[in-house]
């Protein structure tokens, strides 16, 4: 899992920061509930810039290689199963708390932390265009 480590490492420190703050946010609101909103924004905007910065990487590697939307952001055949499994586990990390502090204090700013897992569908698109495997495009026929 040398190749794009740091994506995997990145995802998973994301993920440890916003479950804390966002589980404190929740038990002692307050000034915590703040720090949660932060960094459930600062999350959410990252990993928009990710997801973009992702996207274009992909479309250049479209010109040699047959690249599908499962398998880039979610990295179906795309990944290795270990990295897969990283990835989608941050991914799921993040949901889960996501859903879990939004249900436990609705139509608060703790609800903010459904937008969180953007950031880890950006990263995994990310390692996906960067270092992903996928089979070469084939050339098309026109028509007349």
């Amino acid at each position: 899992m040398s190749d794009g480590a740091g994506i995997v490492r990145g995802s998973w420190i994301g993920t440890a920061v916003f479950a804390v703050t966002a589980v404190a946010g929740v038990a002692a609101p307050g000034v915590f509930s703040w720090v949660a909103f932060t960094v459930a924004v600062t999350l959410f905007v990252a990993g928009c810039g990710v997801f973009v910065w992702a996207y274009a990487l992909a479309v250049r590697r479209s010109r040699t290689d047959e690249i599908a939307v499962a398998s880039l952001y979610l990295l179906s055949g795309s990944a290795p199963k270990t990295v897969r499994r990283h990835l989608l586990g941050s991914l799921a990390v993040e949901v889960a708390v996501a859903l879990a502090t939004a249900a436990a204090r609705p139509y608060t700013i703790a609800a903010t932390g459904i937008l969180v897992p953007v950031y880890g569908l950006g990263l995994a698109g990310l390692w996906s265009a960067r270092h992903g495997t996928f089979a070469p495009r084939q050339p098309t026929t026109r028509r007349r």
